[in-house]
């Protein structure tokens, strides 16, 4: 049996996670990380689904003890403020719409947690994940999760081999009524709680109101267009906005307007009919593919432009630069650019990879 860090967060999913760990004879040490300031005292605010909040440390700590299981909490504030928060600020001001859930687990929960994994000595890292990992020949892939409503290898996609293939996901084939009803069974302190749906380091100023407090220059006013160039009014800030946006526009016209553009260099908001946003193929930066290279002839596959959209069939080809060229069967919305663009086998039972939307045509040496 191997010694696995478990990434507990407080939530009922991590906390049943370490408990089928242990029950299945690993030696399961639990670990939290405290990522930002959520406590009036050290700075930040209270909101008590936080996932590094005082009250979900207390939790985990609680279960851990429960279950006889060692139990560490480490400060990893300043990776989490370089890795994902100043990133999610960074591609704001590129006038992006950024994924800051992805980038937690690339640089935190399969990074920062299994340096401090490495340092306890631990042969794998598990974690309260909806998600399976497979063997595919020599390479592994990520399985779809039996709860499909609840699948979260869209936020997983990045994983690399080294972190597949040393991983564990023991959620992987249950539902979310079974996990809660497993969690009871064991009496677990977390087995009713709650699960958060927004982003952990947000307060109740929303995004809008983070974004004002941690970058005022983003939100310098300027021009409203039509796609056709007539100037429609002003903003108050590129940040407020983001592709595909319909309400909250501040602007009257004969037929409903989306935004299509965010222009960071003349500071301009760019509206026009919904017909506009319709595209047949998008550019992928930062790709990852779990069975390898694409083929130059292209893979045909699912994806998924956002989290819960539904899939839709397209082929993906290679870039010369490492990126790759998703040509869509029919038009979709055009993405936001900085949201990440995740592949499916056609039977939608593994996650292939993907990559990062970016603006334009970039990479246009493809087929």
């Amino acid at each position: 049996m191997a010694r696995i860090v478990v990434g507990m967060s407080g939530g009922v999913d991590s906390s049943l996670a370490a408990c089928l760990l242990a029950e299945a004879g690993h030696e399961v040490v639990g670990v939290t990380l405290k990522l930002w300031p959520c406590a009036e005292e050290d700075g930040g605010f209270t909101r008590e689904d936080a996932c590094c909040s005082p009250t979900e440390t207390i939790d985990a700590r609680s279960v851990a003890q429960s279950q006889g299981l060692k139990h560490y909490v480490f400060d990893s504030e300043d990776a989490f403020r370089r890795g994902v928060v100043d990133d999610f600020l960074a591609s704001y001001a590129r006038g992006e719409t950024p994924n800051p859930c992805i980038r937690c687990n690339e640089t935190i929960k399969f990074g920062d947690l299994w340096t401090q994994a490495d340092s306890l000595g631990a042969d794998a890292v598990g974690t309260g994940h909806y998600a399976r990992v497979l063997k595919r020949g020599d390479r592994y892939v990520l399985g779809v999760s039996a709860d499909r409503l609840k699948d979260q290898t869209y936020f997983l996609f990045s994983l690399t081999q080294d972190q597949l293939s040393r991983v564990e996901f023991p959620l992987g084939a249950l539902t979310k009524d079974e996990v809660r009803a497993m969690a009871h069974e064991r009496l677990l302190a977390t087995a009713a709680k709650r699960e958060s749906q927004d982003i952990c380091f947000i307060g109740e100023g929303g995004t809008e109101g983070f974004l004002r407090q941690e970058m005022p220059e983003a939100f310098q006013p300027g021009p409203i267009i039509h796609v056709s160039g007539q100037q429609l009014g002003e903003h108050q800030g590129l940040a407020a906005f983001t592709i595909g946006q319909r309400k909250g526009l501040g602007v009257a016209w004969s037929e409903p307007l989306f935004v299509l553009r965010l222009d960071v260099a003349s500071n301009t908001v760019v509206l026009g009919e919904r017909p506009h946003l319709d595209t047949n193929s998008a550019v992928l930066r930062a790709c990852t593919w779990h069975l390898g290279p694409l083929p130059t002839e292209g893979l045909r596959a699912l994806v998924r432009n956002r989290y819960r959209m539904r899939p839709v069939a397209a082929t993906i080809f290679p870039l010369a630069d490492g990126g790759a060229r998703v040509v869509y069967d029919e038009p979709v919305m055009a993405p936001s650019p900085g949201q990440a663009c995740v592949a499916y086998d056609l039977a939608e039972e593994l996650c292939l990879g993907g990559g990062w939307f970016v603006s334009g045509v970039e990479g246009a040496e493809g087929p």
